[in-house]
């Protein structure tokens, strides 16, 4: 007999989630496997169709903790713009206040809700490399990459509208400099000291998406940490695909980046129930 999973779909600048709230119903437990619920419940025309899944579950330490699962199945440590989605849906369900902590992978995160936008504290970036070359289908390109709770390479163009960005976004996240994990490839065109436009290939998605939270918070620090004069508080407008902006805030001092927040508009689109 099948069984009926409860799910709400929740959109941030163009990212699409489906939330399974288990923080209230804690003591269901699902037959089907967390990886599997993912690859069913994602895929696009034959089911709900998403970016990812998020499970939101209770935390000794934390106001909630969320999971975030791949379409593809792999949990992954954090997602930008699922976090807004889950802190927008914990706040209208009345799980916590609209002030929040959040327990994840990638550690815990703080956030708020205003009226329709939300603004996350994210944790501290690491592993940046700077302007370095990789040999991309035959081609020396210059790079750059950090982990923003999850891998990214920022890849800077011109034209950003008519770039190849599936062929080139899927060489470099299986290229085997990134391996075994792989990594999202960010393509972003600077338009201003605080404004760039910004294409993503996700990982995990295994397309570009309309929309990347840590890709976006990747960008914006690589771009201004590639200022002639990187040092003092940034606010950086990152416009995605979706047509929709996200906001950047972050400070560098002696090479060092620090209190960064993302910002954006998210929603919650419907409610439902789904027989697997």
């Amino acid at each position: 007999m099948k069984e009926r999973i409860e799910f709400t779909k929740a959109v941030a600048a163009g990212n699409d989630f489906i939330i399974i709230d288990r923080f209230k119903i804690r003591n269901i437990k699902y037959k089907i496997r967390n990886t599997n619920l993912a690859k069913m419940l994602c895929q696009r025309k034959i089911s709900i169709g998403a970016d990812g899944l998020l499970l939101i579950e209770a935390s000794k330490r934390c106001d909630f903790k969320m999971r975030i699962f791949n379409p593809d199945g792999s949990e992954v440590n954090m997602c930008g713009n699922g976090i807004r989605c889950a802190v927008l849906y914990a706040a209208k369900r009345k799980i916590c206040s609209r002030k929040m902590t959040i327990e994840t992978r990638a550690g815990e995160l703080s956030a708020e809700v205003k009226q329709d936008k939300v603004r996350i504290k994210m944790s501290k970036p690491k592993d940046l490399r700077l302007k370095f070359d990789l040999d991309v289908n035959g081609k020396r390109e210059n790079i750059s990459f950090i982990n923003t709770g999850v891998p990214h390479v920022v890849f800077f163009v011109q034209g950003l509208d008519s770039f190849n960005v599936p062929d080139i976004g899927r060489a470099i996240r299986y290229h085997a400099e990134f391996q075994p994990k792989g990594t999202n490839t960010n393509f972003v065109e600077v338009l201003d000291r605080d404004h760039i436009c910004l294409r993503t290939y996700e990982r995990g998605v295994e397309q570009e998406t309309l929309a990347c939270g840590t890709g976006a918070v990747a960008s914006a620090i690589i771009t201004a940490s590639q200022m002639e004069h990187p040092q003092g508080k940034h606010k950086i407008r990152v416009d995605t695909q979706s047509g929709e902006a996200l906001f950047v805030y972050f400070k560098i001092e002696k090479g060092a980046v620090s209190d960064i927040y993302l910002e954006g508009r998210a929603e919650i689109v419907y409610k439902g129930g789904l027989y697997v």
